[in-house]
């Protein structure tokens, strides 16, 4: 099934399928982001070379004779492949995430004193830190509205949505589009806080994707308080004037374009060994098994916890309650 980014692609008159056989001709190269997907367009196309690209720790990554290049979109992804996963250095290259700065207009300069605020991601919800959210801009007289996913607000055109406010929470990519946008930003997310964005700090917080390993302090209204304090329109301003200079979309599709040709080059004359490349399948497929199996595991402690909170003689009601209002829902 088709996603709302294939039906744009796909109105736009660029091929999107869900079918490797609809596909008569076989690419150059592969891009893969996603594991299955990228085992899937090896197995089917069997002369072409791959690219992969790693998003997270933890993530499912495939290991396979004609995957030649290992893109990591941070320092902490890169980690990851070489010390987590065996991959070659050679093999692996850092192309730090962007933005399409076309797309996301650059808002007017801040005010003295932020009066709105996003909070721009999809695992924010009343469940996780979004009170903690609401207090502290409570306290400073700023309005916020939530954007995402788990709050039933997601948002297929946010560089329409973005320049009306002041201040953003975010992480990750969301955290660079805000701050193309001029937005001040504070990152975080359900795992924890990483504080303000400030010219001091872009650098190294930019290495890490604004993601996992800079989300180290815990949560609570007052530590989102002392960085709401650190708002500073004209560092905002200088901040975004430094993204949209060095994170345009441009660049980095013309970094990945190079590892292309080189993938490319680099496969040149390769015949494939068909012995390798069957005892890589069947090891991808035994750790897709175990792999499925952890998140089986995972899911199933939250519901037997689920379980025993709804038990509880008075949280069990406001639970149970709680539970058919999200399904009803959904």
């Amino acid at each position: 099934m088709l996603g709302e980014s294939s039906r744009q692609l796909d109105r736009l008159t660029v091929p999107v399928t869900t079918d490797l056989a609809s596909v008569g001709a076989a690419p150059d190269i592969i891009h893969g982001d996603s594991a299955v997907e990228t085992m899937a367009a090896l197995l089917h196309f069997p002369a072409v070379p791959a690219l992969f690209v790693c998003h997270g720790w933890n993530a499912l990554v495939p290991h396979f004779p004609r995957i030649l290049r290992y893109v990591a979109v941070d320092d902490t992804c890169a980690d990851f492949l070489l010390t987590r996963e065996g991959i070659a250095p050679e093999k692996v290259v850092v192309l730090l995430n962007a933005v399409d700065t076309r797309r996301f207009p650059q808002r007017p300069p801040l005010p003295e004193r932020p009066r709105r605020a996003i909070v721009f991601s999809n695992t924010a919800h009343e469940g996780t830190y979004l009170p903690f959210v609401r207090e502290a801009c409570h306290r400073n007289g700023i309005e916020v509205d939530v954007a995402g996913l788990f709050a039933g607000n997601t948002v297929s055109e946010p560089e329409a949505l973005l320049p009306g406010y002041d201040l953003a929470f975010a992480k990750a990519k969301c955290t660079i589009e805000a701050m193309a946008c001029g937005l001040a930003v504070i990152v975080c997310d359900a795992r924890g806080i990483g504080g303000m964005v400030r010219t001091d700090n872009l650098e190294r917080l930019r290495r890490l994707n604004f993601g996992a390993r800079c989300l180290n302090t815990p949560w609570s209204a007052d530590a989102l308080a002392g960085e709401i304090a650190k708002y500073d329109p004209a560092d905002a301003r200088e901040v975004s004037g430094h993204i949209r200079a060095t994170a345009s979309s441009d660049t980095l599709h013309g970094a990945l374009f190079a590892q292309y040709e080189a993938v490319i080059a680099g496969h040149d004359g390769h015949q494939p060994d068909g012995t390798a490349e069957g005892r890589a399948a069947a090891a991808f497929l035994r750790r897709l098994s175990e792999y499925d199996r952890d998140h089986q595991g995972r899911l199933d402690r939250t519901v037997r916890a689920a379980h025993r909170l709804m038990q509880i003689p008075v949280l069990g009601p406001v639970a149970r309650r709680a539970a058919r209002w999200i399904l009803r829902r959904r």
